[in-house]
């Protein structure tokens, strides 16, 4: 596992997060880890797949759209843009 050290950290800020442990039965660090990972992995996070197919249902699109979306979809490859 990897280690983190966080530099000039207020003293309020400090205080606030091990009242908020306190307040979890947490210790201060468990409960930055938990911020952290509530943080960067939250459960409500959007995931695209599962809201294009909550949106296709909620359209009644159904496979034989889908094919036929798929038969005039222009399949010409895209240019990459250039530079100068």
């Amino acid at each position: 596992m990897s280690t983190v050290t966080v530099r000039n950290l207020p003293d309020e800020i400090h205080r606030a997060l091990n009242a908020r442990a306190t307040k979890h039965g947490r210790s201060t660090e468990a409960e930055i880890r938990n911020i952290l990972e509530a943080t960067v992995n939250p459960p409500e996070r959007l995931h695209l797949g599962t809201a294009l197919a909550e949106l296709g249902r909620r359209i009644g699109l159904t496979d034989a759209d889908v094919e036929l979306i798929n038969q005039v979809r222009d399949r010409t490859p895209i240019k990459p843009i250039e530079f100068e």
